[in-house]
């Protein structure tokens, strides 16, 4: 709470730097020395874009909240992973940001997907009000879950990027489901849908070759989320090596989670500590310039990132990770596989060939429950009660 009313000038001084350790630092699949790259480790966390609590947006939904300070820390969490696979997918994982340097284009056509106002594509106006479809309240807090199934729904809008985005629900990864979802050839389910290729690139100013480019493709970049449930009230260390090794894959988004009420997003780890993006603290919404340029320092963490003991982490979180390419799956199934013969590495979640015959069809669960769905349905999204939701005992 005290974090909230610091201004971003003054955190600088606020947080440590990196311990002096032979521990190498893992940031999203890239492996550090403290000794040798502590500079190429600030400037990869730098260059990931930042959502934090903003101030005096326009309303949401006209009448609603100007801020999300106090409510939209996991709303933001779920920007930042969001964010993590468009840079991925438009700028490649070695794309940096250095202060002052002029931006390429894609860049700010990402930066602009995220921007506090009604039409940007993944903005706090569009998570919010699309949240309501998911029981909740504009103003409400979120779990991993809920902003996982919302960042879904919006990405069906998001011509551009064309992306597969799949949830893996009840701990289960069905790898015939995801290469069904990849290999369709169109950018989105149905027409109906989305918004036409032409207004979209009148409204976000996006190239309208790039809409074209990717239905003629054979893979769709995809964005896997797996909502897990590590333990009851704290995380279970059995899970603890497992995690670790999900920051390790050139494939990962990093992990959103926390404590509750209280929303990180995770990008990496140094011996016993996780390494994160905090979104508690509040900035001015920004506009563009009388140029038309968008100011973007104040999207990027420029001080050390925070860190925190694994152990303290909150059991309930959603894992990500981009596959840009279909050798890109097939090479993070192969270190999943692998992943399950590490000693003392407790899996966190199941990957199958195909879908076991118990389960129902998640689409169909996603879209339109049905009443005789009622129990499992439960396990799939917030309670009302609950900060976190339960996913399997």
């Amino acid at each position: 709470l005290f974090l909230a009313t610091l201004t971003y000038d003054t955190l600088r001084f606020e947080y440590e730097d990196f311990p002096e350790t032979k521990e190498p630092v893992w940031i999203l699949g890239r492996k550090y020395s403290v000794f040798t790259e502590k500079e190429e480790i600030l400037l990869d966390v730098t260059s990931r874009l930042w959502f934090t609590y903003r101030k005096n947006f326009p309303a949401i939904g006209g009448t609603g909240p100007t801020s999300d300070t106090g409510w939209g820390c996991m709303l933001r969490c779920g920007q930042m992973i969001f964010a993590q696979a468009l840079v991925c997918r438009h700028l490649g994982r070695d794309w940096r940001w250095i202060k002052g340097k002029r931006q390429m284009d894609n860049y700010f056509n990402v930066l602009n997907a995220f921007i506090d106002k009604k039409d940007s594509y993944y903005s706090i106006h569009q998570i919010a009000q699309m949240g309501v479809g998911e029981g909740k309240s504009i103003g409400q807090w979120y779990g991993p879950n809920t902003v996982a199934q919302v960042l879904k729904k919006l990405a069906t809008f998001d011509t551009w990027s064309s992306l597969a985005v799949h949830i893996a629900m009840d701990n289960t990864v069905v790898m015939e489901e995801i290469r069904r979802l990849c290999q369709s050839n169109f950018p989105c389910a149905g027409a109906a849908a989305c918004p036409a290729l032409e207004s979209d690139v009148l409204y976000n100013g996006y190239p309208e070759e790039a809409g074209v480019r990717d239905r003629l493709s054979l893979w769709k970049p995809l964005v896997l989320l797996i909502p897990l449930r590590l333990g009851l009230t704290e995380i279970n260390e059995a899970y603890i090596e497992t995690l670790k090794h999900c920051f390790m894959m050139p494939q990962s988004l990093g992990v959103i989670g926390g404590k509750p009420n209280s929303a990180h997003y995770f990008i990496g780890y140094v011996g016993e500590e996780l390494i994160y993006l905090d979104p508690h603290t509040t900035q001015p919404a920004v506009e563009p310039n009388d140029s038309g340029c968008l100011p973007d320092e104040s999207f990027h963490c420029q001080h050390p990132p925070c860190r925190m003991s694994i152990a303290e982490l909150d059991p309930s979180i959603a894992v990500g990770f981009f596959c840009n390419t279909e050798e890109d799956f097939n090479d993070w199934c192969q270190q999943i596989k692998k992943l399950s013969l590490v000693r003392g590495a407790l899996p966190m979640f199941e990957l199958v060939e195909r879908q076991p015959s118990h389960f129902s069809n998640p689409d169909v669960l996603n879209l339109t429950p049905d009443s005789s769905d009622a129990d499992r349905l439960e396990r799939f999204f917030d309670s009302e009660d609950e900060d976190f939701e339960i996913l399997s005992l």
